[in-house]
Order: C-alpha cells, then structure tokens, then sequence
C-alpha cells in the first residue's frame, strides 16, 4: 500500500461451535446438491445429525445459515472502531475495519466461493447478503459521521466515504470469488482501500477544496494554531470546518 504496511484489525479469536460449524456444512451441501428452495431446515438438521432446535439456536433462519459469520464480523466491526485512538485518521480507521470483512472471506476460501455461487443463483439470498452489506455501510458511517461532527457536511461525507469503503472492499472481494478464489484477496483489498483513502486524501488537497463561495482560495484567509506533533489530517479537517462556516 505505496509502500506504507498497514496494521490487520485483530480478528477475535474467537472458537466456533461444532455443532454450528456441522449444520453450516450441511446446509450448504444440500443447498448445492438439491437447491436452495427444496431444502428444508429438517433435511438439514438431519444430515447433521442434530435437533431442530439446535438449528435455531444458532440460526433464525435458512438464509442466515449461508452467511454464519457476519454478525460475528459486524460486532468485530464495531469494537475495532470504538477501540480507535482520538487521533486516527478516520478513514484510515474505517478501512482497516472493512479489512476484517475480507479477513472473514479470506480465512474459508472454498466456503466462500462455494456461497458466492450460490448467491449467484437464489435471489433470496442475494437480498440478504446486499442487507448484510447495508448493515456493515451503516457502520462505518455512523463512526464517521461521530468523527466528522465538526463538519457542516458531516452526514453527506459520513454516507459517502463509508459508501466508497464498501465498493472498493466489494469490487476487490468479488474480483477474488470470481476468479475461484486464486490470488491474495488481503491484497487486493489493501490496494482497493488504498486507493479510497488516496482518494480523499488528494480531494482535501486539491486548491479550491474548501474556499470561497466562487472556488477560489484567495476569497478567504484561515488561520489555525495547533500544537505540534498534531497529525496533518486533523489540520486539513480543521481548516475545512472553518471554510464551511464562512
């Protein structure tokens, strides 16, 4: 990432159940083998060898039994972005977050790929994904619209920049699926957020970012005291706060 090595979001730790990952495996099989539609939550459970109520103990319901670790990842998500120091860069902060989404993909390849073709072919399960996806955008645009609350604009550049986190996060991951799972989707993905983060980095830079009401940065004339040592993102933030307010 130009150059720069970026620290992963740490991923939990956390142990699943057998029995979970037996009715994950299950289903997914008959999913392939007889369609999404003509299976049943008892084929399922049977072919695991477990109860029904075993099932929903884990599950609320067939559709969330393809994507058995998203609201795991959506915590993760969560905790990772609360646990940032004041003084992140904020969407550095958010697309370290988007990494653990890929990290999440990353670990089962053949799982994920298997779905990602299954996905493809049920439309039911493709509106749950794209809600699940909707659910990680709403995220990273509430941190940032927290981070950003100084900004006139919070709220319009919260939604956006989560928005473009997710696009390129996805346009990485399903490049990676397609392909059969080859390559090293954490890379993809770094190069991906990267060029997000660039992104915003040269739209703060750019002259007339923040001027006057004509665009031209002679029409104002800003002056911000800092002390040192205070990273330059919080400077170009504070000086578009009090363009925005002019």
């Amino acid at each position: 990432m130009s150059g720069e090595t970026r620290q992963r979001p740490p991923n939990g730790g956390r142990t699943k159940p057998a029995m979970r990952d037996a009715l994950v495996a299950a289903a997914l099989e008959l999913f392939v083998e007889r369609g999404f539609e003509q299976t049943t939550i008892d084929d399922i459970v049977a072919l695991a060898g477990v109860g029904r109520r075993s099932f929903f103990r884990y599950f609320p319901s067939k559709e969330a039994v393809v994507f058995p670790d998203h609201e795991r990842c959506l915590a993760d998500m969560s905790t990772f972005l609360a646990a940032g120091a004041p003084d992140d860069d904020p969407v550095h902060r958010v697309c370290d977050a988007a990494r653990l989404v890929a990290r999440m993909y990353a670990d089962n390849p053949a799982f994920s790929v298997r779905r990602y073709g299954l996905t493809r072919q049920v439309p039911g399960l493709r509106t749950h994904e794209l809600s699940v996806v909707r659910r990680y955008e709403r995220v990273l645009a509430d941190f940032l619209r927290a981070r950003f609350a100084v900004r006139p604009d919070r709220t319009l550049r919260a939604d956006v920049v989560a928005a473009s986190v997710v696009a390129a996060h996805n346009h990485a991951l399903r490049a990676w699926l397609r392909s059969g799972g080859s390559g090293d989707v954490l890379v993809d993905v770094d190069q991906a957020l990267e060029y997000v983060h660039q992104a915003w980095c040269d739209l703060c830079a750019a002259p007339g970012a923040g001027g006057g009401a004509d665009g031209d940065p002679a029409d104002d004339v800003v002056v911000v005291f800092a002390r040192r040592g205070v990273p330059m993102w919080r400077l170009v933030q504070g000086v578009e706060a009090a363009l925005g307010e002019t």
